[in-house]
């Protein structure tokens, strides 16, 4: 049974493990994915595109594990050199099968103007501001 952690913006930690086969596919990027097990598990990964190999909003660091990934694929390579703070273990949430024990991290910023959910993010999120009451 895979264990995938997730090291998140503030540097905390989700792991999650799940059995191959047993995901509901959400229906943004492959099955079994980055994405699709974050979708899952309610880890916050952006995905503008909606897992469409078109963008890098949902950008991931490998830190340990790239083994045990599916092998990249020439149109998320030449998407990946698009994305701000590009290493060599650079993957997309999106197009990244996982096949067994993999630790990722989230880069501090992502190339996109607008998070869904609403504001912006850029490194770290702040509160919204308060709109006073009419009078």
């Amino acid at each position: 049974m895979p264990k995938v952690t997730f090291i998140l913006r503030d540097k905390t930690q989700k792991t999650i493990e799940f059995e191959h086969g047993t995901l509901p596919y959400q229906g943004h990027g492959l099955p079994e994915s980055f994405l699709d097990l974050a979708m899952n598990a309610g880890v916050a990964l952006e995905h503008a595109c909606g897992g469409s190999c078109a963008c890098t909003t949902c950008h991931l660091i490998v830190r340990e594990g790239g083994q045990n990934l599916s092998e990249m694929e020439d149109n998320e390579a030449d998407r990946l050199d698009t994305a701000w703070d590009l290493t060599v273990s650079s993957r997309l949430g999106c197009q990244a099968v996982i096949k067994g024990d993999v630790v990722v991290e989230f880069p501090m910023y992502t190339r996109n103007y607008v998070q869904e959910g609403g504001g912006i993010q850029l490194g770290q999120p702040e509160p919204a501001a308060k709109v006073p009451e009419p009078v």
